[in-house]
């Protein structure tokens, strides 16, 4: 389950919540005007965390804990105003009606601020959905009305390590041998290509920086994937005025567990580093033992637009990388499109039919 946090910062000049807005980069608020710079709310250095003290929680400044509701369609936890008693969850569309629930979890060390407003967002939607063959009419007039799309911060994990990696292997020498074989009754002689194999053993060594692992499934992890790559240069120290008029969601997926899949990105790595190193034309490797040292982690918050649309009782979503406009989502098929344009397929793949069977009589 998720967490999805608002954090709310009112209008010195009017009592009004402050919204951040990507293109000025700072605080605006929307019913005076008024704006509240971010350069002395920021952190001064982005921090990396030793994994040891991450995963054993140590340390009161490394955690924190929120109150949350849960949707009842997807399991998003979604956290809102005390005087909001019931919404829309952000993920599906389904009504959610408030309750209360406990969830301490490591704060965000880094965020990546939208740098793409609502408009361009929705235009980058609209966009691709027009663009989508055999898609139902609705969908086509959903993408017309802009309906608000939801400014999420979705929340990765990023992993540092220095690595070094022992290995015994083979490297493969392609060489060709001149055999006979019988062809139609007859010895035909043809080259054969064989590999000698000759016993190799070394050393690769690698420095990975932000190795970044998805913390959450309220999303299908292709969606995420989809909207890479992302500019973690940007990556800025976390300070909740960024996520002013937006939202953040809570990880699910445990420091632990988003290690283990940061050390299968890193070992495919490793691998194509030791085949490239023993060289050759082919390539055996037996034995792999990595050590790693200074492995660090971040919990950094990455800038998403959302929105879902309901079609036939199904929810569909579409995600927009908040930094490059990068789009991906689920989509429904039309069945009556789909039917009309096989039925064209067939009409027309029967009048080439006839064409054909009449030009070999003659008639043409």
């Amino acid at each position: 389950m998720t967490d999805v946090l608002d954090h709310r910062f009112p209008c010195d000049a009017c009592g009004a919540d402050l919204r951040f807005t990507p293109a000025a980069g700072q605080l605006v608020c929307d019913h005076c005007g008024n704006t509240a710079p971010m350069e002395g709310r920021r952190v001064a250095t982005l921090q990396e965390i030793d994994l040891r003290t991450g995963l054993s929680q140590g340390g009161s400044d490394l955690m924190e804990e929120t109150r949350v509701s849960t949707c009842p369609n997807c399991a998003a936890q979604v956290e809102f105003d005390p005087d909001i008693h019931a919404a829309e969850c952000p993920f599906c569309a389904t009504p959610v009606v408030t309750d209360t629930g406990a969830h301490r979890h490591i704060k965000p060390a880094g965020v990546l601020p939208f740098a793409l407003e609502e408009t361009a967002a929705k235009q980058a939607m609209s966009d691709w959905l027009g663009g989508l063959w055999f898609a139902p009419n609705g969908l086509q007039a959903y993408a017309r009305k802009g309906r608000k799309m939801q400014g999420i911060y979705v929340p990765y994990w990023t992993f540092d390590a220095d690595t070094a990696t022992d290995y015994t292997g083979q490297r493969g020498t392609v060489y060709y041998q001149t055999v006979t074989v019988i062809r139609d009754g007859k010895p035909v002689r043809k080259q054969v290509p064989r590999t000698r194999w000759r016993t190799v053993s070394g050393r690769v060594a690698r420095f990975f920086d932000d190795v970044l692992v998805l913390a959450s499934r309220s999303l299908p992890a292709r969606f995420t994937k989809a909207l890479s790559p992302w500019d973690l240069s940007a990556l800025t120290p976390y300070t909740p005025e960024f996520l002013a008029g937006f939202r953040a969601e809570g990880y699910t997926v445990t420091l632990e567990d988003g290690f283990e899949d940061a050390k299968q990105q890193m070992d495919a790595v490793i691998n194509r580093d030791i085949r490239f190193d023993i060289g050759g034309d082919k390539q055996r490797i037996d034995h792999a033992r990595t050590q790693m040292r200074d492995v660090t982690f971040k919990h950094v918050l990455l800038p998403v637009w959302l929105a879902a649309y309901k079609y036939q009782g199904k929810s569909y979503r579409f995600v927009v990388n908040g930094q490059t406009g990068r789009v991906q989502g689920e989509r429904p098929y039309s069945a009556w499109k789909i039917g009309f344009a096989v039925l064209v397929g067939l009409v027309l793949a029967a009048a080439v039919g006839y064409a054909i069977a009449l030009s070999e009589q003659g008639r043409f």
